[in-house]
C-alpha cells in the first residue's frame, strides 16, 4: 500500500569549498609541507591529468553527450526520492530520528516483509543515489523486487538531513562534524530506529565508499552493535591509502587550510559546483559535451571516470540528485588519513588532541574489534580504493567473509552506483550471496 508523503524539495546550498581526485606521490607518513610552490605543483600536475584525459576521450566524451541530450528532458530529475518511488509503482515511508547530539535525519523505507537491508550512501551523496540509475537497476530497486524490506540512510548535512534541534545549517557549530560523528551517531540512530520500527534483531548494513568507514567507526568504537548485523557489504572498503588528487593537494595544508581558509571564509559546508570547479570546467573543458560531462561533474574529479560504463541516458537524473552535499570536515579527515596511511579519529592539533583524547596525535580505530561478518567487493581501477587499501583493511578485520574482485577492469568508484551494466557486474552477485547471511523470508 502506498502512502501519501509529502515531502519539501530539496535545496541546493550555496556555499564553498571543495572535494577531491588523483595524484601519485605523497609526503611520507607524518610529515607535511604547507610550501605554496609543493601545492602549485601538485594542482598543475592534476590539471595536465585531466586536460590530457579530456583531449584523448574527446570523441567518446561527444558520443555520449549525444546519449546525455536526448535524456535531458526526462523528469525524473525534478522529482524527489518519494516521487520516483511511487512513480515506478513502490510503496515509500518516511521517517525521521534525532541523534543524541541533536540532529534530525531523514530516511526512507520499502517497505516488505523480507529481511531489513540498510544501505548508506558515500561523501557528497545520499539515499537517492541509490535510485538514480533507474528502476531496472537501482540496487533498492532490485532488493525490494526480491522481497527485502529496503531502508535508504541519510547523513547529517546532506539535502534530507540538514536540521538541528538548535542549531541552523548557516552556522559554523552545525557543519563541526566529520564521518566520525555519523558513524558514533547517526548510524547508532536509524539502526536502533530501523530495529525497533521492524521488530527484528539484526539487518543486512550495506555501505558505498564512505558508507563503509562509518560502518567501520560504528562497529570499532561501539562493538555492541557488531551483533545488530547479519551480514556488511563493502562497495569500496574505505580506511586506508587513498589516491585521491586534490586530497593530495590538500592533505600537506589540512590543519591550517581550516583554521584560516575555512574560518575567513565561512565554508564549512562541501560545495558540488563552486567557483574552483567553474574555473577548471572554463579552463580544461571548452565544449558543452566535456564540460557537461566531465569538468562539470564532481563525481568524475572525485573518483575518475569508466567511459565504457558511463551511464549518459541516465546522467540527467543522477546530476539531479548528486551532489547532496557534506561538511568540509568530512573530506578534511580523509585527507589526513592520506597524509598518515593511518585509519584514526580526526586531527585537532596538539592542544585539542590532548584535550579530547589525552594525547598528542589522534588514536586510530580499533578494527579489530570488528566482528559482523564482511564481505568486500573491490575493482582495480577505483582510484580511492587501490588494492593495497584493501589489502590493509582485511589484514586488520577479524571476519572477513568474501573478497570479490568486480569482474571488470575499469570499473571504477563511482560505477558502483552508476555504471550502465551495475546490474550484471555487481548487484546480481549481491543478490545470490545475501541468502547466506539471513533467514530465508524472501
Amino acid at each position: 500500500m502506498q502512502l501519501r508523503i509529502a515531502i519539501r524539495r530539496r535545496k541546493r546550498s550555496k556555499v564553498l569549498v571543495q572535494h577531491c581526485t588523483r595524484t601519485r606521490g605523497r609526503p611520507a607518513p607524518g610529515k607535511t609541507s604547507s610550501n605554496p610552490e609543493d601545492v602549485g605543483k601538485k594542482i598543475g600536475k592534476l590539471f595536465g591529468y585531466l586536460k590530457d584525459y579530456v583531449s584523448c576521450n574527446e570523441s567518446i566524451i561527444e558520443n555520449l553527450y549525444e546519449e546525455f541530450k536526448k535524456s535531458s528532458d526526462c523528469e525524473d530529475k525534478d522529482l524527489n526520492i518519494t516521487q520516483l518511488l511511487k512513480k515506478y509503482g513502490y510503496p515509500v515511508e518516511q521517517h525521521e530520528v534525532t541523534t543524541s547530539d541533536g540532529y534530525i535525519l531523514t530516511f526512507f523505507r520499502i517497505p516488505n516483509d523480507g529481511p531489513v537491508a540498510f544501505l548508506m550512501h558515500g561523501t557528497l551523496s545520499s539515499s537517492d543515489d541509490f535510485l538514480t540509475i533507474g528502476s531496472n537497476s537501482g540496487l533498492a530497486y532490485l532488493l525490494a523486487d526480491a522481497g527485502y524490506d529496503v531502508w535508504l540512510g541519510n547523513a547529517r548535512g546532506n539535502v534530507h538531513s540538514r536540521r538541528h534541534v538548535s542549531l541552523s545549517p548557516s552556522c559554523k557549530e552545525f557543519w563541526a562534524f566529520s564521518w566520525d560523528e555519523i558513524g558514533r551517531y547517526d548510524l547508532p540512530a536509524m539502526i536502533d530506529y530501523i530495529l525497533d520500527k521492524t521488530g527484528e534483531e539484526k539487518l543486512i548494513y550495506i555501505g558505498h565508499s564512505q558508507g563503509s568507514t562509518t560502518f567501520f567507526v560504528l562497529c570499532s568504537e561501539l562493538p555492541e552493535y557488531n551483533k545488530k548485523i547479519s551480514v556488511m557489504v563493502a562497495f569500496s572498503a574505505v580506511a586506508f591509502i587513498f589516491g585521491v588528487p586534490l586530497l593530495d593537494i590538500f592533505s600537506p595544508i589540512v590543519n591550517p587550510l581550516e583554521t584560516a581558509l575555512i574560518d575567513a571564509i565561512g565554508a564549512y559546508e562541501l560545495l558540488p559546483r563552486n567557483r574552483f570547479l567553474q574555473f577548471v570546467s572554463d579552463t580544461l573543458c571548452p565544449t558543452p559535451a566535456s564540460a557537461t560531462l566531465i569538468c562539470g561533474n564532481i563525481l568524475f574529479l572525485m573518483a575518475g571516470s569508466d567511459f565504457a560504463q558511463i551511464n549518459a541516458t541516465a546522467a540527467p537524473v543522477i546530476f539531479g540528485h548528486y551532489p547532496a552535499g557534506s561538511a568540509t570536515r568530512q573530506g578534511l579527515h580523509y585527507g589526513q588519513l592520506s597524509l598518515s596511511g593511518k585509519f584514526a579519529q580526526y586531527d585537532h592539533g596538539f592542544v585539542k588532541n590532548f584535550k579530547k583524547y589525552g594525547s598528542l596525535t589522534p588514536p586510530e580505530y580499533p578494527l579489530e574489534k570488528i566482528t559482523a561478518p564482511v564481505v568486500i567487493f573491490y575493482s582495480l581501477f577505483d582510484r580511492v580504493t587501490p588494492i593495497t587499501s584493501v589489502a590493509k583493511i582485511k589484514s586488520k578485520l577479524a571476519n572477513v567473509s568474501k573478497v570479490i574482485k568486480v569482474p571488470f577492469l575499469q570499473f571504477s568508484h563511482a560505477d558502483y552506483l552508476f555504471a550502465r551494466d551495475v546490474k550484471k557486474l555487481l548487484y546480481d552477485t549481491v543478490l545470490d550471496i545475501l541468502p547466506e547471511y539471513v533467514d530465508n523470508k524472501c
